[in-house]
This record gives C-alpha cells, sequence and structure tokens, in this order.
C-alpha cells in the first residue's frame, strides 16, 4: 500500500528537529482536532458551514446599543432585479413563448439525495424547493400542466398524472421521501417520453431533472433513448446539486434544454424558480394553432353529479360543468375526459398574457435633496428617506417617472403585472 505526501519536502524535512518542537507540534494538532469535532464527533459539511459562517460578526448596534436585524431585502431584491434584466431582455426581442406547457419534474431519490452536504439532506431540500417551484410555477403559467416522476432503486415511478392543481402534487410529494438505491436516467426518459406523446400537439413537452447522483445505472443504450426524446421534441433541462456530468450535458444539449450545477440551497433554490417563466420556443416546435377552449361555469348548488376526475359523487357548487358534454369536473384548467375539449376559466387566460406584454424593469435610482417629487412611493405611500435624511435606493418608472419602494417593485412585476403609475395617467386622460 503507497501513500502519497502533499505538500512535503521529501521524507520528513519539514519536521521539528527537537522533542520539545515535536510535543508543541502534537498539541496543536490535538487543539484542532477539539476545534473541528467538539465532542468527538465528526462535523458534517452542514454543520461546519454554521461554524464557519461567523454570522455573528454582521451583527451590528443602532444608537441605544441595541441589536439591529440583519435587513436582507437588499439582497432578495437584487437578486429578483437579476431574473427580472434577463426576463425583459427575452421579451424586448420578441421571442415566442409557449403558454401551455406539460412539465414532468423528475426527482431522484436515490441513496445520493441522503447526503448531507446541503442542510439537512438533499432531500429535503429538493423537497421543500420543489414545492415553492410549483406554487410559483401555476402562478405563472395558469394554463400549463405539471406532473411528477421519482427515480429510485434504478427504477422511475409516475406519482402523479399530468394536471393544473399545485396542492395535489405537492401533498404526493410530501408522502413518497424515502431515498434507496442507484439512479437511473435513461428509465425516467423513456417513462415520460411515453407519456408526454401523448398530449396534445399545441403543447409544449418539458422535463426537469433535479439530479443529486453522480452516475446513471441504465439497462439499455441511453443515447438511444436521448435521440428518441429529440425526435419526439421534448425539451429535457436538468439542475445537479453534486457535479456537472457528460451526459446530463449531453441531454441537455440535443434537446435544446439548460443544465446547471447548484453550489448551495439558495443557488438551487434561485435556479428552480428560472425554469417558472415560459422558455422561448424552439423555432421548429413553435407552430401557430387554433385551440378550442371552453368556459365552464359552476354547478347549481342543488345538483348532485359524478365528477369524472375521480368518480366521486359532488354537489354542483363543488365543481365546474362542461359546456359542451355537460360532465362534472373538480378543477379548471384541465381537458374535459368525455369530449376532449380544454376548460379554462377567463381569468386563467387573461393572466397568461403578461409573458407577451411585460411591464418594462424600473430604474434604480436615488433622492437628492431639494428634489421635487419622488419623496413618497407611488404605491405605498410610505417615505423613501430615512431617518438621517438620506434617501433609500428605490426604482423608477421609466414611462411615467413615478418612484417606488423595492417592495411595490416585487408586486408590480411579479403579481400585479401593471404599473399604477401608468394606470392612473390612462384614466385621467380619458
Amino acid at each position: 500500500m503507497y501513500g502519497v505526501g502533499v505538500g512535503g519536502g521529501g521524507g520528513g524535512f519539514n519536521a521539528p528537529s527537537t522533542a520539545s518542537g515535536r510535543r508543541k507540534n502534537q498539541e496543536d494538532d490535538e487543539e484542532e482536532e477539539e476545534e473541528e469535532t467538539g465532542d468527538g464527533r465528526v462535523l458534517e459539511a452542514w454543520e461546519r458551514a454554521y461554524a464557519d459562517d461567523r454570522s455573528w460578526e454582521a451583527l451590528q448596534e443602532d444608537e441605544s446599543g441595541l441589536l439591529r436585524p440583519i435587513d436582507t431585502k437588499n439582497l432578495v431584491h437584487s437578486q429578483y432585479r437579476r431574473r427580472l434584466l434577463l426576463r425583459s431582455a427575452a421579451a424586448a426581442a420578441r421571442i415566442q413563448k409557449g403558454l401551455i406547457r406539460y412539465l414532468y419534474i423528475v426527482i431522484d431519490l436515490s441513496r445520493a439525495a441522503s447526503e448531507m452536504d446541503y442542510r439537512p439532506s438533499r432531500m429535503a431540500v429538493v423537497a421543500k424547493c420543489a414545492e415553492a417551484f410549483i406554487r410559483e410555477f401555476f402562478d405563472q403559467n395558469p394554463l400549463s400542466h405539471v406532473g411528477l416522476v421519482t427515480i429510485k432503486d434504478g427504477i422511475s415511478h409516475r406519482l402523479t398524472e399530468i394536471g393544473g392543481s399545485p396542492e395535489s402534487q405537492i401533498n404526493a410529494l410530501m408522502g413518497k421521501l424515502e431515498c434507496s438505491g442507484d439512479s437511473s436516467l435513461q428509465n425516467a426518459l423513456e417513462l415520460v417520453n411515453g407519456y408526454l406523446n401523448q398530449i396534445p400537439s399545441y403543447g409544449h413537452k418539458e422535463v426537469l431533472f433535479l439530479y443529486s447522483a453522480l452516475n446513471t445505472c441504465d439497462p439499455g443504450d441511453v443515447m438511444e433513448t436521448i435521440e428518441k426524446c429529440k425526435k419526439s421534441k421534448v425539451r429535457c433541462s436538468v439542475i445537479g446539486l453534486a457535479a456537472e456530468i457528460f451526459i446530463c450535458k449531453h441531454l441537455c444539449e440535443e434537446t435544446g434544454g439548460s443544465y446547471t450545477v447548484a453550489l448551495d440551497e439558495s443557488h438551487f433554490k434561485e435556479l428552480l424558480l428560472e425554469h417558472a417563466p415560459p422558455p422561448p420556443a424552439i423555432a421548429e416546435y413553435a407552430a401557430a394553432n387554433l385551440i378550442k377552449m371552453g368556459f365552464p361555469q359552476r354547478g347549481a348548488e342543488d345538483l348532485i353529479s359524478i365528477c369524472s376526475c375521480h368518480k366521486k359523487i359532488k354537489s354542483g357548487a363543488e365543481g365546474y360543468i362542461c359546456p359542451r358534454c355537460k360532465v362534472n369536473v373538480c378543477e379548471l384548467p384541465t381537458e374535459c375526459r368525455t369530449c376532449g375539449l380544454t376548460l379554462v376559466s377567463s381569468p386563467h387566460l387573461a393572466r397568461s398574457y403578461h409573458h407577451l406584454f411585460p411591464v418594462t424593469p424600473f430604474d434604480e435610482v436615488t433622492f437628492k435633496l431639494g428634489q421635487k417629487g419622488g419623496q413618497n412611493c407611488f404605491g405605498c405611500q410610505q417615505s423613501l428617506i430615512n431617518t438621517g435624511g438620506q434617501s433609500n435606493i428605490h426604482v423608477r418608472c421609466p414611462k411615467c417617472n413615478h418612484h417606488f419602494c423595492f417592495d411595490c417593485d416585487i408586486y408590480i412585476h411579479e403579481s400585479l403585472h401593471n404599473c399604477p403609475g401608468c394606470e392612473s395617467q390612462r384614466s385621467s386622460s380619458r
């Protein structure tokens, strides 16, 4: 058994030449070990992150000697602004986007997901971030559908059918969080490709892998499966939690997806939320189609019928009535299982258009003393000036020149999708 020394100058030439020097060196090593292990237990990676964080150095005192709360608003807003500018650049180029998306989220639950380099484990971080992503996905894509697939013991399992209810997807995921065995990329691709081939031609097929393993244990040639997905026009993207893998990068390059590797939990969540807005449609996949849709109404309260989704008896107020075949369905958007008509609500359709006509990103400005206007946020009317007479960094709409705070900036671009200043000018001009 041979070993390789790192940093030695050849043999033991760097060792202390006296017994007292050797004893001092041993004492230093023992102190270092006690620092690292504490109670004799080896620290995990996520525990070392806390130990080395030295977060107490970020604490600050106010004038009265009390501790100030750590303000993370500027950090959150800078991350949000970066995502917003990337989105606006794509919108300015008039890139066609697919508003009706059929997405399968493939979660790797092999033994690699139980690693504790993410705190408390990769599996727990993935489940937490996947829940936030599913809610954000349906908020930004009300006409789209999501399904869940897990990889465990070399086999892929479909947890949920592809559907439009975020709660049913999240509940199914939280009940199946167990890690074991190896991961198989090919089995997951074969399973997902078979289900996505059944969706309508106007839908955009997507697969998002949350991959923890560093390898894939496949029963056949995974390259043939990748070619099959490419011919089926399935866009595959991967977010790795460990390191870059060639086969994942090759999969994304062949199918037009994106491949990224997360550095930590916050970076993983940021990468995941980047997949919530509709991606640019690939030229040969983006065929314009007219889609026939129905707008169902709530059933009468005294009406009792069997739900076509779950085959359960429900009252009319608990579901919607298909305008073509009069069948009761539980949730929207969905596809009627009797006549095949796409069922949506008018608010869902209206909310989808903000990706086509987004609000222009606001400019960051600083208010100067003596300047007219801009002292209060136009949205919430809070003062933009600190107690010391200095202005907070805030934003200004380039069209109406009204000033807004960071919270209103996020609310306008993420939820409202309209500038209150521009809308007030339009209403006053009428």
